[in-house]
């Protein structure tokens, strides 16, 4: 055999070579899209069930303070619908009491006295003021008068127009004269 016969002889066989070792390194290359085990099957489940559990918290959260927010907002509406109501009956309340303190008509007081009932039974109560102590979370100082006896001073003399309480709040602040 020939130099040359010898040396195509050789590079056929490093082809053959290097082609084997290609085709083993394909089989040892681990195949991409491998089935999922059940492992991995039940963890993604668990992982899909916690979402859905955190997103359902998170709107049973969300309805429950719309809930409470809507029935607060009901009891304020009943509140303050009941407040302007007796806002505007407190004149007729005042021309009662000038009524009653102009006449000793029974009648007007059989009527004064039922309407202030079913009044405080709504929670409409008025303020007794006279006497005490000036106090400007309560009252509104219509007028000063120097005080009699040092004593007098600071306290409420005279009360102009009474005020009223709706459910402990005030309605209508107390127009009254204060000693100095």
């Amino acid at each position: 055999m020939s130099n040359k016969e010898k040396h195509s002889d050789k590079k056929e066989q490093l082809k053959e070579e290097e082609i084997e070792k290609e085709e083993l390194q394909e089989e040892d290359v681990p195949q991409e899209k491998a089935e999922p085990t059940e492992a991995d099957k039940v963890q993604e489940l668990g992982e899909k069930l916690a979402e859905l559990n955190d997103k359902y918290l998170r709107l049973y959260s969300e309805y429950e303070n719309y809930r409470k927010r809507t029935n607060q907002e009901k009891a304020d509406l009943l509140i303050n619908g009941s407040r302007e109501m007796m806002k505007a009956i407190l004149p007729v309340i005042d021309d009662f009491e000038r009524a009653l303190a102009a006449t000793e008509d029974e009648g007007v007081q059989l009527i004064y006295n039922k309407m202030l009932k079913i009044l405080e039974q709504k929670g409409l109560k008025a303020m007794e003021v006279k006497g005490e102590k000036f106090d400007e979370n309560l009252h509104e100082a219509i007028t000063r008068i120097p005080a009699a006896e040092e004593s007098q001073k600071g306290l409420v003399v005279d009360v102009v127009e009474k005020g009223y309480y709706l459910n402990d709040k005030v309605l209508r602040y107390a127009k009254v004269v204060v000693a100095f």
